[in-house]
Formats: C-alpha cells, structure tokens, sequence
C-alpha cells in the first residue's frame, strides 16, 4: 500500500541463477520493478560473477487480468530496456513472430522500459479517477456521464477506454503502481502531485459509494438487508485485491447493515476478507427479503437478471447500479427506484 516493492524474490532468483552462467547470457526482468531494479540486478551478479558475460535487459508486460493470453499473442506494442546490441538482436529474434504481424517491437533504455509501466498504469488510473468525479458532476449539472464520455472519447488525443464510472479502481497493479510511483519520486524528491491526487479520489470514492447505497436506502441502512452482486475488484476474474467491495461492505455493515453476497466467482478468496455477510449461490438468493440491491462488479449476467422477478421477492425496491449496466426504464418497469452513476 505504501508503494514498497519487495524484489527478495527477484534477486533470489538472480543467486539461484548465477553460478549457471555460461557464454553470452541476456537477463530479461518481466516484472513490474521500481526504475533502476536493472541496474541493481547487474551489480549484484557483477559481484557474485565478475567473470560472467552477460547484460540485464527490462522487458515488462503489459497484460490485464482475464484477457492475459489475448494480449499476450495481439499486444499494442513490446518494449525492450538495453542499449547492449547484441541482447537487442536476441530480442529482436524473439519477438520476431510478432514483429512480422505489424506489432511495435520498441527499444529504449532499461530505465525508460522500467518507468514507462508505472507511467501506462498510473495514467490509467488517472482517467477512472477523472470520469468518476466527473461523473458527480454531471448528477448535479443534469448531463449524463455516458454522453460526456462518449463525446470526449471520441477525440483521438483522449480515446475512449477507461472512460466508465465506477466504484474505483482496485486489483493488482492499478493501487500498487500508483503507490510506487508516488514513492520513487518522494524518494528523488519530485513530487507526484497530479498522482497523488488519483490515489485520493480513488480511495474517497470507495467510501462516497457507501454514503450514495445509504442515501438511497432513505438516508439510514441500519437494519436493512443489502443484496450485493458482484465483489471481485472486475468481471471474469476472482481476483479480490484491493476490490472496492473490502471498503464499501465494511462500511456498510458498521452502519448496521447485513449483507447477503452473489459472486459467480468471488466467494473463494472473498470469504476470509468479508467477514460477516452471507454468501449466496445466485442473485434470487441474495435478493430474498432484501431491502436494497446494489450492483458493484459488471458480470455479465447481471446485465440480464430478471429485475421484475428480484422485485418480487424482495422487501424494499431500491436499486443502487454501481456500473451502470442496467436501463433506467428497465429498473422503473420493475417497480425499482434506480440509482445509477452520473446521471441526473
């Protein structure tokens, strides 16, 4: 959380590896690490080593979870850290499988290659902070965000990814980047303001998002039952770090709530972090006899749940969509009052 990067396993691997140097030999460092980890890796076997011919080179990866081995074959580009000519004509063999279909093979300084990933990441992050307090915006104004971000979207400098309002970022890399970039320039006395300020929108919107569920519940939740769909950190992923849903559901249970959960693949590594609350094996479960249902991951079968069915067999009528994935009118249809993010 504090942007500390732990590399013992990283130089682990470099002991492990060492006296099995033979020949030319290229280290290639797949792993996000903090800008100069390289350099770091090369002394370290310089001195375990001095007789080893070898060069060090930053290769990260930029693969997002549940779509890895699609970005893996069809990546926007490679980018390669070494400035040693013969590691960049052993790279260059490598990748040439890609390189012949027209993928960018880029060749920059180890540093840069080390620094563009945090750079990628925390940008990323940046625009889900950006649209989600735009999207405050829009409720109070009367725009819709979604119009907003398609308009902006559209504009090539600006693009139309990570434009979608949510309940912040979480997940394996986006937090930790974030933190880590932060740090490095504290620790070279540069001061990552604009950064910083992600991070805090990021954190205040988690929380925000308990506050709007409670609002919408008619201002209190104590003794209610909230129905929650969804709690990994993304759809089509288990993956629990840093979820929104560690922030939100605490918050809400504090505030006298009981929380009855559907996850199609959360419950695993969920259930140790959410203690408390009771798991469900699909959304009818979960919604029985509750007085709010709240929609927090964008799973896509929740984008076609029976509104008119959870209406029914619940005690309340409040619907609190997180992501957006739903129709106003769809909700209304089904005798819900819809809450939805950025729209008035």
């Amino acid at each position: 959380g504090d942007g500390h990067a732990d590399l013992s396993y990283v130089f682990g691997a470099i002991d492990e590896m060492s006296p099995h140097l033979k020949g030319f030999t290229v280290i290639v460092t797949k792993s996000t690490v903090p800008v100069g980890t390289g350099a770091r890796i090369e002394s370290r076997l310089r001195e375990l080593r001095p007789d080893a011919d070898f060069t060090v080179c930053s290769n990260p990866e930029f693969l997002r979870e549940g779509t890895a081995i699609q970005d893996f074959v069809a990546p926007d580009r490679v980018l390669v850290g070494t400035h040693d000519a013969r590691a960049r004509a052993l790279m260059e063999r490598i990748y040439e499988p890609l390189s012949s279909k027209g993928v960018p093979v880029m060749f920059v300084s180890r540093e840069s290659a080390e620094l563009a990933k945090y750079a990628s990441n925390a940008f990323l992050a940046m625009k889900i902070s950006f649209i989600n307090e735009l999207a405050d915006l829009c409720e109070v104004v009367g725009a819709d965000v979604h119009e907003v971000a398609a308009a902006i979207g559209k504009d090539k400098r600006i693009g139309d990814k990570f434009l979608q309002p949510g309940p912040g970022y979480g997940g394996s890399c986006l937090p930790k980047d974030v933190a880590a970039i932060i740090r490095t320039g504290r620790e070279h006395k540069t001061h990552m303001s604009l950064v910083e300020a992600v991070e805090r929108v990021n954190h205040e919107r988690k929380i925000a998002c308990a506050s709007r569920i409670e609002k919408a519940a008619g201002g209190s939740v104590r003794g209610k039952t909230i129905a929650v769909l969804g709690v990994t950190f993304k759809a089509n992923t288990d993956d629990m770090r840093d979820a929104p849903s560690l922030v939100i559901l605490p918050l809400l249970q504090e505030r006298g709530a009981t929380i009855r959960i559907y996850d199609p693949q959360g419950r695993k590594q969920g259930e140790p972090l959410l203690p408390g609350v009771t798991w469900c094996e699909n959304a009818a479960q979960a919604a029985q006899g509750a007085d709010v249902l709240v929609i927090l991951t964008e799973w896509n079968e929740f984008r076609s749940v029976d509104l008119a069915i959870l209406s029914k067999i619940m005690r309340g009528r409040v619907l609190v969509d997180l992501r957006n994935i739903l129709h106003a009118s769809d909700a209304a249809a089904a005798g819900f009052s819809y809450s939805a993010l950025g729209r008035h």
